[in-house]
C-alpha cells in the first residue's frame, strides 16, 4: 500500500492565532500585490502600512503566503520582506497551485483565490484586498475566467474589494455572482465600483451604510442561506484618489488596441493591460491602487469587529 500524503496545517503566527482563540477581528490580506503588484521598495511600505491600517481600526491582520512549501497566516517583519524581495522569486498562486506549492516546497504570493482558500481552512472569515479577479472580455472564446469566482461561491469569506477592473468584463462577472449566489453588497454606494473608478455602469442588488449593518447582513447569510458561499463587498476608491475619467478612458482605449495589434489573447491579455496603464499614466494608477487598498483594509476591519459583536450576542 502506498502512504498517504502529509496534510499540511497553515502556520499560524502566535498574535493571529491568540485572537482567534478568543475570538477577536482578524483580517487576511493577500500577498500577491506585494510580490507582483508593487514596485519593490514601495511594496514593503505598503505591506506595513495596510497592517497598520487593520490596527488601527481595532483588528489583527494576517498577510498570507506558502512559504518553504508551507502556508503562513500571518506574515512576520523578516517574512514579509521575504515576500517583497523580487529575488525571492515568488510564483504567483491561485488555489488550484497550492497543492503543487505545498507538496513541492515552493514559496509562492497568494491571489485572492488562494488567499481565501487559505483563510477559510484557518478560521479567518474576513478578507481585504485591492480588486476580485473576474469574467475577461472575449471568455465566450477564451473561456478565461478567474478561479476567484469559483473559490468564492463555495468559501464562506467575506471579501472587501474596490468591485473588479474596468479591463474586466463587469457585467458579466456580475451575472455570474448572482448565478454562484454570492450576495453582493456596495459599501456605501449604489453602483458596483470599477477599481480606478468609482462607479460602473451597474447597479449593486443591497447596499450597506456602516460596518454594522455589513456584519449584519454576513451573520445571517452564514446563518440561514444554505450552502457555503462567501459575501462580496464592494467599496469604492476613496474620492479624491479616484483616477480621472478622461485619462481613464485613454489609456483602457489605447490598451485595447494594443491587445490588437500584439494579438493578446487568453491569461495575457489582463497583465498587458494593466502594465499600460501603469507606465502610461505615470505612476497615478498605482496611486489609486494603494489607497484603495488601504481603504478596503480599514473597511474589513471594522466589519469583522462588528461580526465579532454579532456573534457574541448570540
Amino acid at each position: 500500500m502506498g502512504t498517504q500524503p502529509q496534510v499540511i496545517a497553515p502556520d499560524i503566527n502566535e498574535e493571529v492565532a491568540a485572537a482567534l482563540a478568543e475570538g477577536r477581528a482578524v483580517v487576511a490580506l493577500e500577498s500577491t500585490i506585494l510580490a507582483h503588484g508593487l514596485p519593490p521598495g514601495r511594496n514593503r511600505e505598503v505591506a506595513a502600512r495596510v497592517e497598520q491600517v487593520v490596527r488601527d481600526a481595532g483588528a489583527v491582520p494576517a498577510t498570507i503566503a506558502v512559504l518553504d512549501g508551507r502556508p503562513v497566516v500571518g506574515l512576520d517583519d523578516k517574512q514579509l520582506d521575504r515576500v517583497c524581495d523580487p529575488a525571492s522569486g515568488l510564483v504567483k498562486l491561485s488555489r488550484r497551485d497550492l497543492g503543487p506549492a505545498i507538496a513541492l516546497g515552493r514559496d509562492g504570493a497568494t491571489t485572492v483565490a488562494g488567499t481565501a482558500s487559505i483563510a477559510a481552512r484557518a478560521g479567518v472569515g474576513v478578507f481585504a484586498t485591492g480588486g476580485l479577479g473576474g469574467v475577461h472580455r472575449g471568455a465566450a472564446e477564451s473561456w478565461d475566467v478567474s478561479a476567484d469566482l469559483s473559490v468564492l461561491a463555495e468559501t464562506p469569506v467575506l471579501v472587501v474589494c474596490s468591485g473588479v477592473k474596468s479591463v474586466l468584463d463587469i457585467g458579466a462577472t456580475l451575472e455570474l455572482l448572482e448565478t454562484s449566489s454570492v450576495p453582493v453588497l456596495g459599501y456605501r454606494t449604489d453602483r458596483f465600483p470599477a477599481f480606478y473608478l468609482r462607479e460602473s455602469d451597474f447597479d449593486v442588488p443591497w447596499r450597506v451604510d456602516d460596518p454594522a449593518q455589513a456584519a449584519a447582513v454576513v451573520a445571517a447569510h452564514r446563518a440561514h442561506a444554505p450552502g457555503r458561499s462567501g459575501v462580496l463587498l464592494a467599496n469604492p476608491v476613496p474620492v479624491e484618489y479616484e483616477m480621472d475619467r478622461e485619462l481613464h478612458d485613454r489609456l483602457l482605449a489605447e490598451g485595447l488596441e494594443l491587445l490588437v495589434t500584439r494579438n493578446v489573447r487568453g491569461k495575457d491579455v489582463t497583465p498587458v493591460l494593466l502594465e499600460h496603464f501603469h507606465s502610461a499614466s505615470g505612476g497615478v494608477s498605482l496611486d489609486t491602487n494603494e489607497q484603495l487598498v488601504l481603504s478596503n483594509a480599514r473597511v474589513a476591519a471594522a466589519v469583522s469587529v462588528e461580526l465579532g459583536r454579532v456573534e457574541l450576542a448570540r
